[in-house]
């Protein structure tokens, strides 16, 4: 009788590499958005908020013939499809977009906008990640050990924990029973901002800030649209909140960082009803604007969307020059 020999265990970094990024990986073969919904899916007002920006950007760095806007973790490339449709004239002729991406092209991507593995150098404006770094593959420890997890997502007892992520848990996340090393999003995000060389590095994702990390973690799935266990064999994305704090001092300072709810608001984009008077007056204006009210209530709700955080780092260039979030 032949006995299944056991799926061996690894490290949940190394589990969530295989099956987010591996041959059959969930963000190489699949379809995220079929399966979670992200600010740039849930309304083209996401968008029209990062267009606002990359003008007042462009504005702050003086027109340049060039303006780079590089969207890393850019899943299909919707965010970047709509600016290119979007942007005035003025503004479209000198944009160069590029997606950052593991997965194959999309067919249907624009010929204009272009399409890397990898983060370019010397970008001169606008570095943007929504929702990258909480799928960059991390460590899990459970009382000083590593946190060892099969295919089944059946976990074990692994390796003790290196001194490095001891210094990084000591720092960024003290006292835990379980936690999440945050070290590899530090050096993503660091590495990111590098590739700027004047402008400004934008991360939009969810996270937590020290003294309010969530007892025992937060790896997770995502299959459908519905919150799964985190099963790392290709089938659902595997996801963890972002050690925030960690990650905006890895880029360096100056930065600011922002709830969604307020960046947005200062991008225009506000859920408040329209007056009911316009019902009478404009019965299909009213219908409009209350759909684009509702949608804008998506995205700044504390709740929900607006709750992600915002984290803008000025790179060789005046940061009073740029948006000011807090107005």
């Amino acid at each position: 009788m032949h006995v299944p020999a056991p799926e061996p265990h690894v490290t949940w970094r190394a589990a969530m590499e295989e099956a987010l990024y591996g041959e059959r990986g969930f963000f190489v073969t699949g379809a995220p958005a079929a399966h979670f919904r992200t600010s740039v899916h849930a309304s083209p007002l996401f968008a029209s908020a990062i267009l606002r920006l990359v003008s007042h950007l462009d504005e702050a760095l003086g027109r340049p013939a060039r303006l780079d806007v590089v969207d890393v973790g850019a899943g299909r490339g919707e965010l970047l499809s709509a600016l290119l449709h979007a942007a005035p004239p003025g503004l479209a002729g000198r944009l160069a977009l590029t997606c950052v991406e593991r997965a194959p092209r999309p067919p249907s991507l624009p010929a204009a906008v272009a399409w890397r593995s990898t983060p370019p150098t010397g970008v001169t404006g606008l570095l943007l990640a929504t929702e990258w770094l909480d799928n960059v593959p991390l460590d899990v420890v459970a009382d000083g050990r590593y946190v060892a997890v099969d295919r089944s997502g059946a976990e074990s007892p692994g390796a003790p924990v290196s001194p490095p992520d001891l210094e990084w848990l000591s720092r960024w996340w003290p006292g835990a029973p379980r936690a999440e090393v945050g070290a590899p999003r530090d050096r993503a995000w660091s590495g990111a901002v590098a590739s700027v060389r004047r402008g400004l590095a934008l991360a939009v994702d969810y996270g937590h800030l020290r003294g309010e990390r969530p007892v025992g973690g937060t790896l997770t799935g995502y299959r459908a649209g519905r919150q799964v266990p985190p099963v790392p064999d290709g089938s659902c994305d595997i996801t963890a909140h972002v050690a925030m704090d960690s990650v905006a001092e890895s880029g360096g300072r100056p930065y600011t960082l922002v709830s969604q709810r307020e960046a947005l608001r200062a991008l225009g984009v506000d859920g408040a009803r329209p007056p009911l008077a316009l019902a009478s007056t404009d019965p299909a204006g009213y219908l409009r604007a209350l759909s684009s009210a509702s949608a804008a209530a998506e995205l700044t709700d504390r709740a929900g969307l607006g709750g992600h955080w915002w984290l803008l780092h000025p790179i060789a260039i005046d940061p009073p020059a740029l948006l000011d979030v807090r107005r």
